[in-house]
């Protein structure tokens, strides 16, 4: 757990909030800001920053719970469709640093935007240079 860290502190108590699972490896509650009814914040126990430092041996558990819970807030909430939203680092709109998703529920009315692809297609050579440039 880390001093500073909102998650951390809510995780122990020290913070209120809406609780909607709690185990020993995972917390889910309310999001103060919600996008839809029913956004909810997914959260390891142990803190990391980041997905990309998540340890392999706690995935399983984080994940089984983050598809329980979509599934029972879709059925729930009487959903349309379910948004799973996880971002890394603040450049991609990461603002709380202890890894996290979010469950947004989605009805086909809501009225909120969505990320939509690009019109474009890539280019070939583009698409070359990127495979290239990921793969090393």
């Amino acid at each position: 757990m880390s001093e500073d860290c909102l998650f951390c502190k809510i995780i122990k108590g020290e913070i209120p909030s809406s609780k909607v699972y709690e185990d020993e490896n995972v917390v889910a509650f309310l999001d103060l800001f919600p996008f839809t009814d029913g956004h909810t914040v997914v959260v390891p126990i142990n803190h990391h920053e980041t997905f990309l430092d998540f340890p392999d041996n706690e995935m399983e558990k984080f994940f089984s719970v983050l598809r329980k819970l979509a599934n029972q807030i879709k059925k729930n909430l009487n959903a349309d469709g379910i948004n799973i939203v996880q971002n890394n680092y603040a450049a991609a709109g990461q603002v709380v640093f202890h890894m996290h998703f979010h469950i947004i529920p989605r009805w086909l009315n809501d009225k909120k935007p969505f990320i939509k692809q690009p019109k474009t297609q890539a280019a070939p050579e583009y698409l070359e240079e990127m495979t290239r440039k990921i793969t090393g």
